[in-house]
């Protein structure tokens, strides 16, 4: 009884908080790179739960690719964003 064990909702709580940073950064990284506005990564919402279309999904994960590939986030940053776009594609 030497520590305190985490619950399952606190880690997942805690990996949504930092996904959501790590979303903000790169968009105010974005916005400073590419004026324009254009990309599809502004689309991304905070909450990880809006509705978006397969495409615009697509789109946000070829993305996260290019950014991941430029060097801009972690490989770690990478994954959990990946994996929170392609939990949210539509199946049918």
């Amino acid at each position: 009884m030497g520590g305190q064990r985490t619950s399952f909702s606190k880690l997942q709580r805690d990996r949504d908080k930092k996904a959501k940073a790590a979303a903000k950064r790169e968009r105010r990284q974005e916005r400073s790179t590419n004026p324009e506005g254009d990309d599809v990564a502004g689309v991304l919402v905070d909450d990880g739960h809006s509705e978006l279309s397969a495409d615009d999904l697509l789109k946000l994960i070829e993305s996260i690719h290019q950014r991941f590939d430029a060097g801009t986030m972690t490989y770690e940053e990478f994954e959990e964003q990946k994996v929170d776009l392609l939990g949210r594609l539509p199946v049918d």
